[in-house]
């Protein structure tokens, strides 16, 4: 089952994930899967998917009822497939390997409760570029803009779905713009320091597609780490059954 440069990472509850040097994910991957909230009736999509992450990380308790997961290369949408498999879990999990610009006819439009997606962070031509096309494109908007994400995911939404983003706190202001423009309305929003002494490195945005302007909650920020460098109870928290292997495989905030 696993290829060259692979290996299987356990999230828990008995899922592993195939993971790789190009296809691993972060703490900020993590975050989102908590932060979206997601309930056993949910029909999920999940937008630039890598190998499969947050699919996994939803089914590992209380699975959604349908899960999507979007990704543009073949071998993390490969990846993804044989993870879903190794896992049994091909009735709840749907690898679909496509652009998320060209998704019309591919997955319903107005058909999902709930879309999450952990887009590229930085301006396209901003910044030091990673090694590898896949590298680029996970941290860069060389293919997949913010305004993609946003747009792509209020078409996806049923009247009253949610899309739950990730993002650095300098694209906020992006964000709720965007989401307004596309008739999704920013409705909870939480950001993430690494320490309680330093300021806040990403933020976690939830929109309600259809939804009234106004009433946006914000939640209290979220400290990864104690000052002596281990993870905070609420970390704990969040990582839950993952926390015995949490750093293995993760890298971010």
């Amino acid at each position: 089952m696993l290829k060259a440069g692979e290996r299987l990472e356990p999230l828990g509850n008995g899922v592993e994930i195939i993971v790789s040097r190009k296809f691993a994910f972060t703490t900020d991957t993590i975050l989102l899967a908590d932060f979206a909230n997601h309930r056993k009736t949910d029909k999920v999509v999940d937008l630039c998917t890598g190998c499969g992450i947050i699919p996994l990380l939803l089914s590992r308790e209380n699975a959604p009822a349908e899960i999507k997961g979007v990704e543009i290369f073949p071998e993390g949408a490969d990846m993804m497939s044989r993870s879903v498999k190794h896992n049994s879990l091909e009735e709840i999990i749907t690898p679909v390997c496509a652009d998320l610009k060209e998704l019309k006819g591919v997955v319903p439009f107005g058909y999902y409760s709930l879309v999450t997606c952990n887009p590229p962070y930085k301006l396209s031509g901003g910044g030091v570029k990673s090694r590898g096309d896949e590298a680029l494109l996970a941290r860069h908007e060389e293919m997949c803009t913010l305004e993609d994400v946003i747009s792509v995911g209020a078409k996806l939404l049923q009247f009253g779905g949610r899309l739950c983003i990730c993002q650095r706190p300098e694209r906020l202001t992006d964000a709720m713009e965007l989401m307004r423009k596309y008739d999704v309305e920013p409705k909870r929003l939480r950001l993430v320091q690494g320490k309680a002494s330093k300021a806040p490195k990403l933020f976690l945005l939830e929109g309600k597609r259809g939804g009234k302007n106004g009433g946006l909650v914000v939640m209290p920020t979220l400290a990864v780490e104690r000052e002596d460098g281990g993870f905070t109870d609420e970390m704990n928290s969040i990582y839950g059954c993952y926390k015995d292997n949490a750093g293995s495989c993760l890298n971010g905030l």
